[in-house]
């Protein structure tokens, strides 16, 4: 007899319930590739193609151009390697005061843990807004300077719950076993639990990295010097107010002509910038599921 297939021996209401999520999830991959391959082709194409047919896999009509002016430019580079070295400060920065913070807060006998928990809690909900930060940075003398960016939002709460709640999936054994060889508090954390905690370590690392590289709004309001100024910045130039940078269309004559490389460069800088992403992500997979889902087993 041949056996049944696993969606075969599900209830009628489960395979509907199964097939919607499916057209969803479907739907939603469409939604995000069809613009994905608008933007790679498009800058692979001729300026003057795109602006007037729009899309052609005519080969003969691609060009290199865009890659190019943007790979010739100064201050891309000099936003790309600011953009890397915020990204990975920040990344270490705050995955090690995340996770020093939510050790004692996984402990059973750490005394006002209710209260630490509590006022962390409140944070998520209440800041102090735009202003009061701005002169807080300042009376710090962090204007203009990388830890500007780095420092107010190094600790995240919710990043520090995903992490408590790992701990506390770790079992005790560990810990009696560790103190029974001798192990004090610092050498079970740095030695024995921290390697455990690989995935999770991974997820937050990672989440961390993405938040600052996308991040602009800080490099904009703390940042006037511009050999300090991340690539967001000069992607919002180029992107938002439709300004790319003076020597990546300097040698364009007309108007017409610099309007149409201008849209060109658009699609070449999001690729760009989007590269170290797309390198991440296949390295930081396999934690996902073990990394992200902690929070689902014990609260």
């Amino acid at each position: 007899m041949k056996k049944k297939s696993r969606f075969a021996r599900y209830s009628a209401q489960d395979k509907a319930l199964l097939l919607t999520g499916y057209i969803l999830l479907g739907l939603f991959v469409v939604a995000i590739i069809i613009p994905m391959a608008y933007i790679i082709v498009g800058s692979f194409m001729d300026p003057i193609t795109l602006q007037n047919k729009g899309i052609v896999f005519d080969f003969e009509k691609w060009t290199l151009t865009a890659y190019q002016r943007v790979m010739s430019n100064s201050q891309i580079w000099i936003g790309f390697k600011n953009a890397v070295i915020y990204s990975v400060v920040f990344t270490f920065v705050s995955v090690a005061i995340t996770l020093l913070a939510a050790y004692p807060m996984s402990r059973a006998d750490f005394k006002g843990k209710g209260l630490f928990n509590a006022i962390f809690v409140i944070t998520m909900f209440f800041g102090g807004g735009l202003i009061p930060t701005y002169l807080l940075i300042s009376n710090l003398g962090l204007l203009d300077s990388m830890w500007a960016i780095i420092l107010p939002g190094a600790f995240s709460v919710w990043n520090m719950i995903i992490a408590r709640t790992y701990y506390q999936g770790i079992p005790n054994d560990l810990k009696e076993a560790a103190s029974v060889d001798g192990a004090n508090e610092i050498i079970f954390f740095f030695r024995i639990l921290l390697p455990v905690c690989t995935p999770v370590i991974a997820v937050l690392a990672l989440w961390q990295f993405v938040g600052m590289w996308n991040s602009y709004f800080d490099a904009l309001i703390y940042l006037n010097d511009a050999s300090k100024q991340p690539l967001q910045l000069v992607l919002r130039s180029i992107l938002i107010q439709n300004q790319p940078e003076s020597g990546m269309i300097s040698d364009m004559q007309s108007t017409a002509a610099r309007a149409q490389l201008a849209e060109l460069l658009k699609y070449a800088t999001i690729i760009v910038s989007s590269l170290p992403l797309i390198v991440m992500y296949p390295f930081f997979q396999k934690y996902f599921d073990s990394g992200i889902m902690a929070g689902s087993i014990k609260g």
